[in-house]
C-alpha cells in the first residue's frame, strides 16, 4: 500500500532529524532566544511550499510573539495555478536575482534580529538575496533545508554561493533531494513529497526549544492560546494580550 510506504518514509525522516540534528536545532534556538529576549525578532522567510513552515509557526495556537513572517504574496499563493499569480510567474520570481533585495527594503532590521530561511535546495536567487541582505545588516542567518543532499548543486545566484554556504547555522531536513518518495508503477516521477513534513517537524522542535530556553531565563512569553476550549474564560484576554504585544513590537519595522 503506497500510503504506508509514504508513512514509513515520513517516520524515517523524523527519526533521522531526531538522531542527527538536535544539537544544531538547539544552537539555532539559542540564537533565536537571544533575539526575542532582546525585544527583537526572528524573521522567517521561504518561497513556494517552503512558506508552509513560515505560516505554520506564527500566528498559531501554541506559538508566541517573537517570530515575524516575511510573506511575499507572489511567492506564496498557489491556489490559481495558472493565470494571475500562477506557477509560471512564481518560478520566474523565485529565480530572479534582485527581487529579494527589494523585499528587504520594506523593513527596518536590527543586528539583534536573526532570520530563519527555509529552502529545500538552497539554490534559488530570491532566498540568497534575502540571506545576503540579512548578513549585510548584521543579522545571523539560520537556514533549514536538505543541505546534505544539495552538496554540489549549482547556485542560480551570481555570488556563486548557495543558501547553505551563506548561513551561520544550517539544520538539515534529512529529506531526499527529489523530495517525492514513493515510486508509482508505469510512471517516471514519484509521488508523496517529504519536505513539508520535515520542515514542520523542525519548526516545532525548534520553537519548543526556544520556549524552554526563554522560560529558563525567566522571560515572559506571549503565547497564542486556543480560544475554542469550553470553560476557558480568559482565553480571549490572553489572545488579545499576545496580539497587543505583537502590534507594539511590529511598529518598529
Amino acid at each position: 500500500m503506497l500510503a504506508l510506504q509514504w508513512l514509513e518514509n515520513a517516520h524515517g525522516v523524523m527519526e533521522k532529524i531526531k538522531e542527527t540534528q538536535l544539537e544544531k536545532i538547539k544552537e539555532a534556538a539559542t540564537v533565536m532566544a537571544d533575539s526575542i529576549e532582546a525585544g527583537r525578532w526572528v524573521h522567517t522567510f521561504g518561497c513556494g511550499h517552503a512558506t508552509i513552515p513560515v505560516e505554520e509557526m506564527y500566528p498559531r495556537i501554541g506559538s508566541f510573539v517573537g517570530f515575524h513572517p516575511l510573506c511575499e504574496l507572489p511567492l506564496t499563493f498557489f491556489t490559481q495555478i495558472i493565470g494571475q499569480m500562477g506557477i509560471h510567474q512564481f518560478l520566474y520570481l523565485e529565480r530572479a536575482e534582485g527581487y529579494g533585495i527589494e523585499i528587504m527594503k520594506n523593513y527596518d532590521f536590527d543586528s539583534r534580529d536573526c532570520i530563519w530561511i527555509f529552502s529545500h535546495t538552497g539554490i534559488n536567487a530570491v532566498n540568497i538575496d534575502v540571506a545576503l541582505e540579512a548578513k549585510r545588516k548584521g543579522m545571523k542567518v539560520i537556514v533549514y533545508g536538505s543541505a546534505g543532499e544539495s552538496v554540489g548543486k549549482t547556485t542560480r545566484h551570481s555570488s556563486g554561493k548557495t543558501l547553505f554556504d551563506i548561513a551561520d547555522i544550517v539544520v538539515d531536513s534529512c529529506v531526499p533531494l527529489v523530495d517525492a518518495s514513493v515510486p508509482l508503477k508505469n510512471h517516471f516521477d514519484k509521488v508523496g513529497p517529504l519536505s513539508t513534513l520535515g520542515f514542520v517537524t523542525m519548526v516545532w522542535l525548534t520553537i519548543t526549544t526556544v520556549a524552554e530556553i526563554l522560560a529558563d531565563r525567566g522571560v515572559q512569553l506571549y503565547i497564542h492560546p486556543s480560544h475554542n476550549v469550553p470553560g476557558d474564560t480568559t482565553a480571549r484576554e490572553r489572545l488579545d494580550a499576545a496580539i497587543a504585544e505583537y502590534q507594539k513590537k511590529v511598529k518598529y519595522l
